[in-house]
């Protein structure tokens, strides 16, 4: 009986082990890509796999830490730096697709997933940081870096790590880090909720029906052609449906004529998370920011603001404070004068009311004829997506010398993608680059770079990387393509400059290769916005969508002419959003928040934000700082970064070529590719010769 007891139970094993093997073996993320350019294959990709390949890839990660811990030989850089640099290539793998799949093509079973992954990731990582065996073999390395004779690269890599894990609570004892655990998983699950909440406010919860079509007066017939498609999408043939996505709500603000519903569509967007409802985001942010101070306090700083800004290249967050106030004011004054310009215009008209936050772009609109001669809609047609597109890929090979060809032999992740291949002068390939454009209800707000495969060099062969730009720009509608206003020029190039600098990257450490400050991100991306505006540049992509017809000088002229329009409004409500985050960050552990929005309210207030401004982002909106801690106390970095975008463009100008192939040589290589090598400054140096002054950028913004 023992024996057929113990036969059958082989039999049950057996079989257990042949299906989990069968599932494995199904699952994409345990093997090689086997598909053209080892890209993820996402129509073999479903839902189900996603947690296996989660855990089998913390199980890894964790075999492999063991494995460096408990090795018997004295720790060096390959056995211990260089093995953990290498480590959780499954981990890696699947959370690049999962995580930008949520971002970009989220469902609720992606939702469902990531609410039971984000605590075991969490939880994961910190067992990883505050792991004292593995801290006491990077410590021992990082205090031998000389007598080991290790090369700068590998001093450099060293030394992010050892602060890393001191960072992270290494150094912590017993409840301490007991207690940082607990705060890092509560903020990770408050993180998670806040951005499903802001999806739903964003896309599901808020729409703006027109059924008379005499409210749609002052609207540019693609403006109403898009909302006609979104209303018969939704069911409401006949009518128009406008929505709080940017190509929806802005193009509604700037030219609808009838202010009532300027006013409707705008306070949907202002009051997105903070309608006392289910997906109300005020409870979520002042739990988070008390947390975050209570959780730096274990680690020695004072507030979030003070963590977040040591590792930067602006060091301490007062440095940061003075050098936004010191663009404040003059920003504030020149925002004060553009409200005394709008305000003449209601009054001349008639109009009986001062000027509300809603009322801003539609006069400003006003504003920008009377000055400048010069109607959005007048050059929108000029700026059809994929010309804008191809005008961007010129600009890099004009400075680069690369040639980016389409690509269909790439599986997909939404039919919206497109594929390019790019390759240097040579012919040698780079990478991939994905542009996926426009908004729908599974996308998030807003516009980002990121990628399914970073550059990395193993062993001396390089692994290419697999870039990705999102937007949410406005569809084609009827028989009109796809028109970008101005600033959607703009934001392509800028997440295109972003592309850049990970296509270009080359280093041998995950850790170091690419990794700049957080103020020096945004470097790569702004300074490709000043070419967006060059009249050659222009020139190569501004063609009216219907006769082919290259933009007349005289619209350059008057853009040119208008580059300082409501650059006041753009200024401060940019400003505001930065010292905001900051307030939020500067709490002290301890400090007791009880009402967002009267928090919100007295902040706004001691810097004299004026009422007809509100800023970028409110907080119940403020995804930036509150949906991860990337950008918690860091929202300043886009103006620090603008200081140097604007500084390294002027050195293309002072040459006399925008297009400048040696400085373009010294800006890949010391500011793209090798930015990872050294502190930023240092790098930039390196280009730019001198340290960066801030006068480019009063003088573009028309601040001084």
């Amino acid at each position: 009986m023992k024996q057929l007891f113990c036969g059958l139970l082989a039999i049950i094993v057996l079989a257990s082990s042949c299906q989990t093997k069968s599932t494995e073996s199904m699952n994409p993320f345990f093997s090689e890509y086997n598909t053209p350019y080892q890209t993820p294959p996402f129509e073999l990709i479903k839902v189900e796999h996603y947690m296996p390949a989660f855990e089998k890839g913390m199980k890894e990660q964790e075999q492999e830490i063991e494995s460096i811990v408990k090795n018997k030989e004295a720790a060096n850089f390959n056995n211990t730096i260089l093995s953990y640099d290498r480590s959780g290539k499954l981990l890696n793998k699947v959370s690049s697709v999962f995580f930008n799949i949520q971002s970009a093509d989220n469902s609720d079973q992606i939702q469902a997933i990531a609410r039971d992954v984000t605590p075991l990731l969490t939880k994961h990582s910190d067992n990883i940081s505050m792991n004292m065996q593995l801290f006491s073999r990077v410590k021992s390395v990082y205090d031998q870096m000389e007598a080991l004779g290790l090369t700068a690269s590998q001093k450099r890599v060293t030394e992010k790590y050892y602060n890393d894990f001191v960072r992270n609570g290494a150094e912590l004892q017993g409840a301490d880090q007991e207690l940082l655990k607990k705060y890092n998983e509560e903020l990770s699950m408050l993180q998670l909720k806040f951005s499903e909440n802001q999806l739903a406010e964003t896309n599901k919860n808020f729409q703006l029906v027109v059924d008379n079509e005499s409210d749609l007066a002052g609207l540019p017939d693609g403006v109403i052609a898009g909302a006609a498609e979104v209303a018969s999408a939704n069911g409401l043939e006949g009518k128009w449906v406008f929505t709080l996505q940017k190509p929806s709500l802005i193009p509604f603000l700037q030219y609808a004529d009838n202010r009532d519903l300027r006013e409707k569509i705008y306070k949907g967007y202002f009051m997105r998370g903070n309608n006392g409802n289910e997906f109300d985001n005020k409870e979520i942010a002042r739990k988070m920011a008390m947390i975050r101070s209570e959780r730096v306090k274990l680690l020695g700083f004072e507030t979030h603001a003070d963590y977040a800004i040591d590792v930067n290249m602006a060091k301490t967050a007062d440095n940061v404070n003075d050098f936004l106030l010191k663009l404040w004011n003059p920003a504030l004054k020149v925002a004060k004068q553009e409200l005394k310009e709008m305000q003449s215009i209601i009054d001349r008209e008639g109009g009986n009311f001062e000027l509300q936050s809603w009322d801003w772009w539609y006069y400003a609109e006003k504003l920008r004829k009377d000055k400048y001669d010069l109607d959005e809609s007048e050059i929108t047609p000029y700026f059809q997506l994929e010309n804008v597109r191809d005008g961007m890929f010129w600009v890099a090979k004009e400075l680069y010398g690369i040639s980016f060809t389409k690509v269909n032999n790439v599986q997909l992740y939404h039919t919206d993608v497109e594929v390019f291949e790019v390759n240097e002068a040579d012919g040698k390939y780079i990478g991939l680059l994905y542009l996926d454009y426009h908004p729908r209800s599974s996308k998030s707000p807003g516009a980002w770079q990121t990628s399914f495969r970073n550059a990395l060099t193993i062993d001396g062969e390089k692994v290419a990387p697999l870039v990705s730009v999102v937007c949410n720009f406005t569809k084609p509608a009827g028989d009109m393509p796809a028109l970008l206003n101005f600033d959607e020029v703009s934001t392509l190039f800028h997440e295109f400059g972003h592309a850049l600098h990970a296509l270009f990257t080359n280093g041998e450490y995950k850790r170091t290769a690419g990794v700049v400050p957080q103020d020096y991100v945004e470097l790569p991306s702004q300074i490709m916005e000043n070419w967006a505006a060059e009249p050659d540049v222009m020139r190569n992509y501004a063609r009216h969508y219907k006769t082919g017809e290259v933009i007349p000088d005289v619209l350059i002229e008057k853009l040119q002419r208008s580059g300082h329009f409501n650059q006041g409004f753009v200024t401060v409500e940019y400003l505001a959003a930065s010292l905001l985050d900051l307030k939020w960050h500067g709490l002290t552990a301890g400090e007791v928040i009880n009402d967002t929005e009267a928090f919100e309210a007295e902040a706004m207030t001691d810097i004299g934000l004026i009422k007809e401004i509100i800023p970028r982002y409110r907080t119940t909106y403020f995804s930036h700082i509150f949906s991860s801690d990337y950008y918690a106390a860091g929202y300043y970095v886009y103006i620090w970064a603008a200081v140097l975008d604007s500084d390294a463009f002027e050195a293309f100008k002072q040459s006399g070529d925008i297009f400048n192939k040696d400085l373009a040589q010294k800006f890949r290589q010391h500011c793209l590719s090798e930015c990872g090598d050294d502190e930023g400054m240092v790098q930039y140096g390196k280009f730019r010769g001198q340290e960066p002054s801030l006068e480019p950028l009063l003088n573009k913004r028309g601040l001084n």
